[in-house]
């Protein structure tokens, strides 16, 4: 079982790479500001965050520049602690990889 303790602080973020997240949900009023509370209450803004509804399903998709590969771990596990999500993954991109 993963533990929901905050990372280090001297993890280390690579500032060409993106944690990238994805997000499925029931639809609900207070999942998006659930969600991106996650990133404000750390002072980060994610470059991009794209929602949708679709066959009765809420996906939030969220690209942020710079963060730790622990961080990004540790908001995952936040991640899927809301409410009705039902499912969360957490990839990264680096250089070149499209991005």
């Amino acid at each position: 079982m993963s533990s929901l303790a905050e990372p280090a602080p001297e993890s280390r973020a690579d500032p060409q790479s993106a944690a990238c997240f994805s997000v499925s949900a029931e639809p609900s009023p207070g999942l998006l500001p659930r969600v991106t509370e996650l990133f404000a209450k750390r002072g980060l803004v994610p470059d991009e965050i794209h929602a949708r509804v679709a066959d009765g399903r809420l996906t939030v998709e969220i690209r942020a520049h710079g963060m730790a590969p622990d961080l990004a771990a540790y908001i995952g596990r936040c991640l899927r602690q809301i409410y009705l999500v039902e499912r969360v993954l957490v990839s990264r991109d680096a250089p070149g990889d499209g991005a």
